[in-house]
């Protein structure tokens, strides 16, 4: 395999950073390399919060409920889902945004989740470490206040990034061939697939380094699935201005 195709397959999720600071060239460069992730129509419908001020990455990191990585890390970033910005183009042009249509919202997510992930790729190929937080949802409505987000722009997750001071095993991934399919979905192959999948994370939860547990892959998606989380998010989409159809 090449280099880009190791780095992919090397990642695992940073919660310990060594006390070193990124400079702000750096940052500049993984945010700039980010930028170039494909975007729906261009529309490029997503803004990054940099958290500097000590009180608000307080506030951030006992809201979003992950204090440990967001207390180690020199770098906290916040993603949003940003269609503000683009409803100043259309003033430009004398139009305005429909927001109640849900394709325009799905756009804004995706846009926001490709950058992100971009960034992540680059900041890993400098030996940065990072962890999304997607806790950032726990508290969404406060989280704006604390950062002054205006409507019509969502914090969809935040990421800590900086030097890793902890070594992780990579979890492993699903088999291709249980998310591969051919010209028609077969769902006939997941009962044999997941009992295989389960028998190896249940190895690898018990074997890790750190962490360890008796669990495995249905267990841990049952527990995670089977009772609503976060309601408040639809309410919250909405006072943000989408009132989605």
């Amino acid at each position: 395999m090449n280099s880009t195709l190791n780095l992919l397959r090397s990642h695992t999720s940073i919660r310990n950073y060594k006390k070193e600071s990124i400079s702000p060239e750096d940052l500049k460069k993984m945010l700039i390399s980010a930028q170039y992730a494909a975007s729906s129509n261009f529309v490029q419908a997503y803004s990054v919060i940099q958290i500097t001020d000590p009180e608000k990455k307080e506030a951030i990191a006992t809201l979003s409920k992950n204090r440990r990585q967001i207390d180690s890390a020199p770098v906290l970033l916040l993603f949003c889902a940003d269609m503000k910005r683009l409803e100043y183009a259309c003033k430009v042009q004398g139009t305005s945004i429909e927001h109640k249509i849900l394709e325009n919202f799905l756009v804004a997510v995706i846009d926001t989740a490709l950058f992100a992930q971009n960034f992540a790729v680059a900041a890993e190929s400098q030996k940065y470490g990072i962890c999304y937080i997607g806790g950032v949802r726990n508290n969404p409505e406060d989280i704006s206040r604390v950062i002054g987000l205006p409507d019509k722009v969502i914090p969809l997750f935040g990421m800590t990034v900086g030097i890793p001071d902890e070594n992780q095993s990579v979890k492993p991934r699903l088999p291709v061939h249980a998310i591969l399919h051919e010209n028609v979905y077969n769902e006939e192959k997941y009962d044999e697939l997941l009992n295989q999948y389960d028998s190896q994370l249940e190895d690898y939860y018990g074997n890790r380094a750190t962490n360890q547990k008796k669990s495995n892959w249905t267990k841990e998606m049952s527990d995670f699935l089977s009772v609503p989380r976060r309601e408040h998010m639809k309410s919250f989409v909405n006072s943000k201005g989408f009132y989605l159809k």
